[in-house]
Parts: structure tokens; sequence; C-alpha cells
């Protein structure tokens, strides 16, 4: 945590050399992020046939694209774009298969913004919306079939509210350096089909997105 403190510090330091630019309605903000999303799951069991067993879900590090508008000098709308791949661990009794399956995540995320400091060149903001989550490419690992069998794993798309807390901060009139976090709602069953036996686990995963990146106002 400390390595975005300094950069944010570093940022406002060299943003105190460049004359103030206001943020005005009608603006658009156009950023590329690097992210971490960060699953803070809690799952079920793995039903029926593992009442002991669970799963976890880890992190991934992606690029991120998002826009932002702004409806008035305070207010503005954000929508972010990426795509992140997750691996699904064994836990309790399938803790000894390690890795059961993994899945492509798209989560488009859409928050509207108030941003009490639009003039100046530190601008922080915090924001609501909503998040649909889709999951795609998902697959059983090797270890799950040479287990099992022949497993066919589908998991459940996800819709929910989102919040975030970030700061862009000017380097120059119109490019901005952006540290932003976010918390994602996002819940979703998945279904382990092997043969004519069918396993459902149910899995909270309400990542936080943490994310710094360039915007470039226009």
């Amino acid at each position: 945590m400390r390595t975005p403190l300094l950069i944010a510090l570093a940022a406002a330091g060299a943003a105190a050399a460049i004359p103030a630019q206001a943020q005005e309605a009608g603006d658009w903000l156009v950023r590329a992020r690097a992210i971490a999303v960060v699953p803070n799951e809690d799952a079920g069991a793995v039903l029926p046939s593992f009442p002991t067993g669970t799963v976890s879900v880890e992190n991934d590090v992606v690029p991120e694209l998002d826009f932002t508008y702004f409806i008035s000098k305070n207010i503005s709308a954000e929508l972010i774009l990426a795509t992140s791949k997750h691996n699904v661990i064994g836990a309790g009794a399938l803790s000894g298969l390690g890795e059961v399956a993994d899945s492509w995540v798209l989560p488009p995320t859409l928050t509207l913004q108030y941003r009490p400091l639009p003039e100046g060149k530190v601008h922080p903001y915090v924001g609501a919306g909503l998040n649909y989550t889709i999951f795609y490419n998902t697959d059983a690992s090797s270890s799950l079939v040479t287990a099992i069998g022949a497993t066919d794993v589908k998991m459940k798309d996800s819709f929910g509210p989102a919040a975030q807390i970030g700061v862009d901060i000017d380097l120059t009139d119109r490019v901005s350096l952006n540290l932003d976090a976010k918390w994602i709602d996002m819940d979703t069953t998945t279904t382990l089909t092997t043969g004519a036996l069918v396993n459902k686990v149910d899995v909270s995963i309400d990542p936080f997105v943490l994310g710094v990146g360039v915007g470039i106002r226009f």
C-alpha cells in the first residue's frame, strides 16, 4: 500500500508547478489503468458430493480502459471495461486437487461520482453504481477431471451494486494521474456437471478492484 501513496505524493508535488484547470460540464476523461482484482470471497460447500469441500478464487492483475463524462463540474459518470482470468482453488476436502477450474470474468461497471473539488489540481471523488458480471470460457482443471471424470463447469452471471473512491491529480492541463479503489457485490452459483451427477457451490466473490493509471481529458 506504500507504493500508491508515494506515487500520489510525487504527483501532487509535480502538480503544484502547473496552472489549475477546472473540470467542466461536457468534459470527457479517458483513462488507461492497471488494476488488481482481489476477491474477498465467501464460498459454501460443494453439494451434494463434497459437504466438507469448498473453493477460493485467486487474484489477477490486468489492464483496464475507462470513460468518464462530466454531467456538471461536481457530478460525473464512469464506465469501466476490463476482463480478467481467475483460478478457482479447492479448499477443505478438495484442497488436494489444487486448481479445480478457471474462468474469464467481464464485469462492466457504471458509477455516478460526486467530485467536491472541481477547481485546483487534485480532484477526489466518491461513487456508487451498478455492475453486471459475465463469466465465460469456464473450464474444469485436469486435476478435477482426473478425480471425478469429465466435468462441465458453468458460473451464473451476477448483477449487483458497486462503490468507489479515488482521486485524479493533474500532471498537465489535460493529463492526470488516477488512483482508484472499487468494491463490487459479485455473487455466483457454480454448477459442475459430471455425467448424471450435478454439484453446485455458491460463491460471494465481492472483489476489491484497485487501480492506478493515467487519464486524458477532452
